[in-house]
């Protein structure tokens, strides 16, 4: 089966050639690279390397090489097209069939390349012809350097109904490849004469512009921008959907901000062309703009594969403010550990532009490094930057907050926002209920307690060095009898997932399976239990999964076990997670006694205080278990 260039290309940075080898090689970043214990052999210091910029994988032990195709073969034993479509079906995109009607349209495809490139080409010269005089005085006005527009081939559609319809018929390209290209516009019924008669001839698209070639991520021109000189409207005029063009999942400037990107580990975005052109001219060459529209899912997709914190960087005016939200709104769901979103706020009616040029690369060196993460913007969104004082306030905040916790799909990084969010509404642990922000609803266990009393009378807790080293021991144990029953009962994902999200292991290589779990379950819905132990096993925890799965070591956990009664295996999970929290606090409060007593200090009072209100909240919540309430 034979696949387009164009199609292998989007799969390739669709799928993503670290995200693809992360599910089955534990990844490093070093530099710009990736490092890994290779899977085709074994190692104990790793020599695998995956390079996402350059595309390929290579192992200096074994000499194993290739892309995220042959990265799938050898690791999965299937042939090219079965790579391809596994990788295409991961990512949503159809495989495009051999067919006579497929390879035509490919034929097309490579045409209307050769079109819009002839296009450009043409839009360039007249730029720097007399009529083409208006628009080279704009961005000259502008402030743009002739290598800066040479370098985004900027150029000048002049006025007229068929200067450009001209132009290409003098290449020999037919009027409806014109018309598919969207160079030329063919009005329909409507655009008749008032009397009804003929159809009129097709017209040019762009007449006294300012012309953006917008290019893919092979640098190839897919299509156009142009802001009109003068009054007039629409101001930005952008090519019809095409089938080279699709906006939803291409960003103007991406081309040549990529390797600066790659390179610096910082990529601006910014809400249009000239801000990317300024700021590149500027010394910021890392810099895209989504298409005259909000970002997208698939653009943040997008930035992802190039850095792991992009900065979004909008007008300092209510339409970016509404741009950052709806940005920070699409992003929640697909939030994974390392990966976020930063905002950059500007100054207030100023864009990138304006900065650069009234307070110089200084000024927006301050504004980028002063970027917020997604966490602090949605904080500022939904309580308008101020604390409600009012419990009934306070409670709404926290209801809206959590509605926005929720999405977050990713188990880890929802228990992270939950947790961060619940201590900022409750700085002294005396909130109004239990902190849930899991993605069912009010199911699973909760963060940080409930904190629901404010009591001063507290327990007098005390305990030994090795009482303290006993409680951590069992403490262990019980975690390990949680991440084991989430691998052998998978399907209680949901109400499992955000508890096992805060847990944290001495053991690194604990933590770092349980972190694998439930990035692969969250990946993956539906994994049944022998799937995933398949996945781990070839992930690299074969050792430690068979350590913490044996009888020996989870024996008596009896809902640890993978032939435990289903009804058995919530409560007996929800009971060794109120344990867990408890003893922990245990040690927590010794801690907090030792540092009070040898450095006295109101902080130190105060976080005494919490912890011992947190104690008697978790101790509330024993009863309630107990009681049935």
């Amino acid at each position: 089966m034979a696949f387009s260039d164009q199609f292998l290309e989007e799969l390739r940075s669709r799928a993503g050639l670290v995200d693809v080898i992360g599910r089955r090689v534990k990844l490093q970043r070093k530099g710009r690279e990736h490092q890994g214990l290779c899977p085709f052999h074994k190692e104990k210091t790793p020599s695998f390397t995956v390079n996402e910029e350059k595309g390929f994988y290579h192992c200096f032990g074994c000499q194993s090489h290739g892309s995220v195709f042959d990265f799938v073969m050898e690791t999965e034993g299937l042939n090219f097209p079965e790579a391809v479509e596994k990788l295409a079906g991961e990512v949503g995109m159809d495989v495009p069939r051999d067919t006579p009607e497929e390879r035509e349209r490919q034929k097309k495809r490579q045409t209307l390349l050769e079109v819009v490139e002839l296009a450009a080409d043409e839009f360039e010269r007249t730029l720097r012809m007399p009529e083409g005089r208006p628009g080279l005085e704009y961005l000259q006005q502008r402030g743009l350097s002739d290598e800066t527009i040479k370098r985004f081939r900027l150029g000048y559609a002049p006025e007229g109904r068929n200067r450009m319809k001209t132009a290409l018929a003098r290449e020999n390209v037919d009027e409806d490849l014109m018309i598919a290209a969207g160079m030329v516009i063919k009005p329909d019924d409507y655009g008749r004469g008032d009397r009804g008669g003929p159809p009129r001839d097709p017209y040019d698209r762009f007449r006294g512009r300012v012309m953006f070639p917008i290019q893919d991520r092979r640098g190839r021109i897919i299509g156009f921008g142009g802001r009109i000189i003068g009054n007039g409207e629409p101001k930005y005029l952008n090519s019809p959907e095409t089938p080279l063009f699709q906006k939803r999942n291409t960003l103007y400037g991406l081309h040549l901000a990529t390797p600066s990107a790659r390179k610096d580990e910082t990529l601006i975005v910014t809400e249009g062309y000239m801000d990317v052109i300024a700021l590149a001219q500027a010394g910021f060459p890392g810099a895209v703009a989504p298409l005259g529209t909000a970002l997208t899912e698939d653009q943040i997709q997008l930035l992802w594969k190039i850095v792991r914190e992009p900065i979004l960087c909008f007008d300092g005016d209510a339409a970016g403010g509404r741009a950052a939200a709806k940005a920070a709104e699409r992003a929640l769901p697909h939030l994974k550990p390392g990966y976020g979103l930063r905002f950059a706020t500007l100054p207030e009616g100023q864009d990138p532009d304006d900065l650069v040029k009234s307070g110089g690369t200084n000024a927006m060196q301050t504004v980028l490094d002063e970027a917020q993460p997604l966490s602090e913007v949605l904080w500022q969104l939904e309580s308008g930057g101020r604390m409600p004082s009012a419990p009934e306030a306070r409670a709404g905040l926290e209801a809206r907050l959590k509605d926005q916790t929720r999405r977050i799909q990713d188990g880890t990084v929802r228990a992270h926002f939950s947790r961060l969010f619940g201590e900022r509404l409750w700085p002294n642990g005396t909130g109004g209920g239990s902190w849930s922000g899991n993605r069912g609803g009010n199911r699973g266990g909760n963060r940080g307690g409930s904190w629901r009393n404010n009591q001063t009378n507290a327990p007098n807790v005390h305990i030994s060095g090795d009482q303290a080293r006993r409680h951590l021991d069992a403490v262990e144990i019980r975690k390990t009898a949680l991440l084991a029953a989430m691998i052998n009962h998978p399907d209680y994902f949901d109400e499992m997932a955000e508890a096992l999200g805060t847990i944290e292991f001495s053991a690194v290589e604990l933590d770092n399976l349980r972190q694998q779990v439930l990035n692969t379950l969250a990946e993956n819905p539906g994994l049944d239990s022998a799937g995933l132990i398949t996945h781990l096993n070839q992930s690299g925890y074969a050792v430690i999964l068979d350590r913490i799965l044996s009888p020996d070591d989870n024996g008596h956990m009896f809902f640890a076990r993978p032939d435990a009664e289903r009804d058995l295996v919530l409560s007996g999970w929800r009971e060794s997670w109120r344990i867990i929290r408890s003893e922990e606090l245990v040690l927590e409060i010794e801690e907090a006694k030792r540092v009070s007593r040898e450095n006295p200090s109101e902080e130190a009072s105060r976080h005494l205080r919490m912890l011992m209100q947190h104690k008697l909240a978790l101790m509330a919540e024993d009863d309630d278990a107990q009681t049935g309430t």
